[in-house]
């Protein structure tokens, strides 16, 4: 597994190696702030971007999103920027578009030790 968190962007990614079903999974996210050195901080919007190793890609928990708009107030503009990253990363990720494509085999291969 390799996490990737963007500085700037509305989402994280987590890849994996075979054997894993789930080949990408993206949280969106509010922008990652980094605390120190080795410390994240961020709010998990709910949305989350998954590719499967069959290559279908997903868009998984609008519910829990349009039900969290409403229970925790979120401001227009947080829904607007999640439904906006969630847009590019369904093509992005679908799409192969790098890092989605070819980028992480060799940190995969590293972490894993599964691939060259």
């Amino acid at each position: 597994m390799w996490s990737s968190f963007p500085r700037e962007a509305w989402w994280t990614a987590v890849f994996n190696a075979p054997p894993r079903d789930t080949e990408i999974y993206c949280d969106i996210a509010t922008p990652p702030k980094w605390v120190s050195s080795h410390e994240v901080t961020m709010v998990d919007l709910d949305l989350d971007v998954i590719r499967k190793r069959d290559g279908r890609t997903l868009l998984d928990d609008e519910d829990e999103f349009a039900e969290h708009q409403v229970r925790y107030g979120y401001p227009t503009d947080v829904i607007a920027e999640a439904e906006a990253a969630a847009r590019w990363l369904m093509d992005a990720v679908g799409g192969r578009t790098e890092p989605f494509g070819k980028a992480c085999e060799p940190w995969l291969g590293m972490v894993d030790g599964e691939r060259p």
